[in-house]
């Protein structure tokens, strides 16, 4: 679990009412090149593998973490011709974990469409995931940038290590805040800071362990900022149906925030949704509100916006300029996603 910071630094986290365009215009035409280096690093002669190439194409996301990589790397304006083929090395790795979690959760959408698992096999999905992987560690040791490589093979390994920590979580009730914390610090905030490093290295080195602290702070607050969508936000926002975690049997911060104030009846309803194996809908909608009305979610957005002002500490004392504006945006953006 991370030392949170007093409310000392809470003005720290200002409203950018642009979102995430703030955070990117700096960086919009080098992600358009990035957005290339994906198609050069993934292209095969094997058709099958094009077709789920082509496939996930349409499920990419808003190359966050290449984002955070491009604007650490321009922190002190001399970026590397290499933070390109970093950043999109960083994707390729976030895509294959999400390829590989659809598959171990057998989820059926990722952003509104079909994931890998459903429209092929879950075998294809796993070799797929291998596929990006071993593609973005192959032009890593193209560039022989062996720094970089030895953030990246840490974070994989953390997040490799956290996957297998949340499938060994038998009784999922007994999962508190700490679990909770080490868990996304290895799923998620472990790339985010990793992506944060590899630019650091890319252009601004003398920064790299403040940047690395930044990215671990970022994605501490955006897990929790997501695990709070899963709990309040459509399908039509998320790509997935309310409630997927509840749904998954998965327990995140709303629900254990929420379980320190639940009654004994409460809780009895609670343990009975997760030794369900087929919850209805009116069982999730059910904890949901049982969530909502125990104050989960309240105390999900107070850690949430806690993380990000460490965040925004750990970018004290760097260089004033563009790029340190954004990442200042980058923090103030994924914690509003959740308002």
């Amino acid at each position: 679990m991370p030392f949170f910071m007093g409310n000392g630094v809470s003005q720290l986290i200002k409203p950018s009412p642009q979102g995430l365009f703030a955070v990117q215009e700096l960086v919009q035409e080098d992600l358009d090149l990035v957005a290339a280096e994906l198609s050069r690093i993934i292209v095969s002669d094997f058709e099958l593998i094009d077709q789920v190439n082509e496939h996930l194409s349409l499920t990419r996301g808003k190359l966050f973490r290449p984002t955070l990589l491009l604007l650490s790397s321009q922190i002190e304006a001399n970026a590397s011709d290499e933070a390109l083929t970093l950043a999109a090395v960083v994707e390729l790795v976030h895509l294959a974990t999400l390829v590989h979690d659809d598959a171990v959760d057998h989820s059926v959408l990722r952003r509104g469409l079909p994931t890998v698992n459903v429209a092929w096999t879950h075998q294809v999905a796993i070799i797929m995931g291998d596929y990006l992987y071993s593609r973005g560690v192959t032009e890593l040791a193209k560039l022989g940038n062996l720094p970089a490589l030895e953030v990246l093979a840490r974070a994989a390994n953390e997040m490799a290590i956290g996957e297998m920590r949340q499938l060994t979580s038998y009784d999922a009730l007994s999962f508190g805040e700490s679990d909770y914390y080490r868990l996304i610090g290895s799923k998620t905030a472990s790339l985010m800071s990793a992506a944060c490093e590899m630019g650091a290295i890319a252009g601004a080195p003398d920064n790299q362990t403040q940047l690395a602290a930044y990215g671990t702070h970022l994605g501490l607050a955006f897990q929790i900022a997501d695990d709070l969508l899963d709990y309040t936000a459509s399908e039509t926002t998320t790509g997935k149906p309310r409630g997927q975690d509840l749904r998954e049997h998965k327990v995140t911060l709303p629900l254990v925030g929420a379980l320190s104030n639940a009654t004994e009846s409460e809780y009895r309803e609670i343990r009975a949704f997760f030794d369900s194996a087929n919850p209805s809908e009116e069982d999730i909608n059910r904890i949901i509100g049982i969530v909502e009305e125990r104050g989960g979610l309240e105390y999900s957005r107070v850690h949430a916006d806690r993380c990000a002002q460490m965040a925004h500490t750990a970018l004290i004392g760097l260089s004033e300029g563009p790029a340190l504006r954004a990442l200042r945006d980058a923090v103030n953006w994924v914690v509003e996603r959740q308002r």
